[in-house]
């Protein structure tokens, strides 16, 4: 039960404190995949690859060798796995992100807010007024929280360290290089598809969990349902669409990144996101950020409850094959 208690300390530690200020894994292994793209950046999908294996690969190996290093020890397993789960996850900073947005609009600073949103999206907020800002604020919130929140809560619970570390260098590696533009069209391929296939499930599971948590169950749920398909990506759209059901908004439209712009579809019924939504979004992302923590500390306690029955079944069979004399 370790990895359950260590994923819940690591959850509070995300939420009392945010991302380490300085010295952040997650930045350093930034800076490490930088310096590597730089030595065998190729404009082939088959080099990028290459590149994504080895370094969510190597990171995932570091995560094994934690866990097989403290796995026989709970105090040290605890830890190990608060820390790794701390060092992940982006909750907290999210919120802070969506807060420092919302302060900024609601004091009519828009040409603060266009510099700000960098902080949260790729988007060209050159030509953004406060709703356009809003609306992008409302559906970074959304992706973001699954990315950054459930989606390494989920692997957590299921595969401890190995599943923290690695989905965060994978999604790291995404956001690197994984977006389509002429330079990364092919190298960036195989890691936009490798972020793709990790968050299936959490996506969906992000989506239930917004329905809930809103108290919307339906609506969330009939939105996916009906506007995901709407949206570019496989994951974004559950997601994006069960906000959009949830707080009763109309999200999507067509976003402008500087080289290309991309159809995000019209997900959901009602207003356009204003101003006054981002506070209602981050509380809304806070609760599933919430919910998504006892989810994933649930699947450690089932995981470790069948990895006993395993083990126990297994002893009970080798135990009838001996001979006492």
């Amino acid at each position: 039960m370790s990895r359950a208690l260590g994923i819940l300390l690591g959850f509070v530690a995300d939420r009392l404190l945010g991302d380490p200020r300085r010295f952040h894994p997650v930045a350093g292994f930034g800076r490490t995949a930088a310096r590597v793209e730089k030595h065998v950046y190729a404009d082939t999908r088959p080099r990028g690859a290459a590149y994504a294996a080895v370094l969510v690969g190597s990171t995932t190996v570091l995560g094994l060798a934690i866990e097989r290093l403290t796995r026989k020890h709970p105090i040290l397993h605890t830890a190990a796995t608060a820390a790794a789960t701390w060092t992940v996850l982006g909750a907290r900073s999210l919120e802070r992100e969506a807060e420092t947005m919302a302060a900024l609009l609601e004091e009519k600073d828009v040409p603060a807010a266009r510099d700000r949103l960098s902080h949260l999206c790729a988007r060209d907020a050159t030509n953004l007024e406060a709703d356009d800002l809003a609306r992008a604020t409302v559906e970074s919130i959304a992706e973001n929280t699954s990315d950054a929140c459930v989606a390494p809560l989920l692997w957590g619970g299921v595969l401890g360290v190995p599943g923290l570390l690695g989905y965060r260098a994978a999604n790291t590696l995404d956001a690197m290089v994984g977006y389509r533009s002429p330079k990364y069209e092919n190298f960036g391929w195989a890691a936009a598809r490798l972020d793709d296939v990790l968050n299936l499930v959490p996506a969906r599971v992000c989506a239930v969990l917004t329905g809930l948590a809103a108290g919307r169950p339906a609506e969330a749920v009939a939105v996916w349902r009906r506007d995901a398909p709407k949206h570019p990506s496989p994951n974004a759209g559950p997601v994006e669409a069960a906000f959009a059901g949830a707080l009763g908004l109309t999200l999507g439209g067509t976003n402008n990144y500087g080289t290309y712009q991309e159809d995000r579809g019209m997900l959901g019924e009602g207003p356009a996101p204003a101003v006054v939504d981002i506070r209602r979004t981050a509380e809304l992302a806070r609760r599933v950020g919430m919910a998504a923590a006892g989810v994933a500390a649930g699947a450690a306690a089932l995981v470790a409850a069948w990895a006993g029955a395993r083990g126990g079944g297994r002893a009970a069979v080798l135990g009838k094959g001996k001979r006492w004399g």
